[in-house]
């Protein structure tokens, strides 16, 4: 049984473009991903640790590459249900194949699909999140802006965003911040300086509550804003 809800191709939503570039860079990497990543991939866990879905709580992962995260999420909320959206078709081979590796099959469904439209009905059969992770995928996404309004418009009342991504290194020293800003960018990677003033426009905007931190001694951002609850009618 695929972990795909339909065949994944050119025409699942996300720009050929995007595909083919992001393709390209993960062809080979995805084999090594998760190992080379482990140690300057900052504050994954921590951010999944902070979900606490509630029981049967659908959850989606923006850009979820390997699917690692979403079964360590799984593992550690057994109860919720997972959902993974990605632009590499190389990286969601990865994906279904962890997936089916750690039986995981029946509760994490990945999809090939673009960051900026989600459409969670067309996609997985779902009206809504109760929550979406995105995990230092807007750094290497160009519409980043774009990408946080899709994952607020497809939240429910009460849902919550949670970010993490690179931060702006401030509280380290100098050369540290250019040689790390100068290694990411060999792989398209821009650290979003104005992330945190999009996050406040949209939370004033749509009537949220915005928790943010840069922790790390500045090196990456975390980020969590929270609609609030539909009011009752009377």
């Amino acid at each position: 049984m695929s972990a795909y809800p339909f065949e994944i191709g050119e025409d699942a939503g996300q720009p050929a473009d995007a595909m083919r570039r992001m393709n390209r860079m993960y062809r080979l990497q995805r084999h090594i991903y998760d190992a080379t990543r482990l140690y300057y991939l900052l504050g994954r866990d921590r951010m999944i640790a902070k979900l606490r879905p509630a029981n049967g709580a659908n959850v989606l992962e923006i850009g979820c590459g390997t699917a690692r995260n979403l079964v360590h999420a799984a593992r550690l909320y057994p109860n919720a249900h997972f959902f993974g959206i990605d632009v590499s078709t190389e990286m969601l081979t990865s994906a279904i194949a962890a997936i089916s590796r750690t039986g995981l099959v029946g509760r994490i469904k990945v999809a090939h699909g673009d960051a900026t439209a989600v459409h969670p009905q067309k996609l997985f059969a779902v009206a809504s999140f109760d929550h979406v992770m995105i995990s230092y995928s807007l750094s290497m996404i160009p519409d980043w802006r774009g990408v946080l309004k899709a994952a607020t418009d497809n939240l429910k009342p009460g849902g919550r965003l949670h970010v993490v991504d690179f931060g702006n290194q401030e509280r380290l020293p100098a050369i540290a911040r250019v040689l790390l800003k100068r290694w990411l960018s060999m792989f398209d990677v821009t650290p979003r300086d104005d992330l945190e003033a999009e996050l406040l426009a949209i939370a004033e905007t749509c009537g949220a509550d915005l928790r943010f931190e840069r922790p790390f001694r500045g090196y990456a951002q975390y980020a969590v804003l929270t609609l609030r609850k539909a009011l009752e009618k009377s």
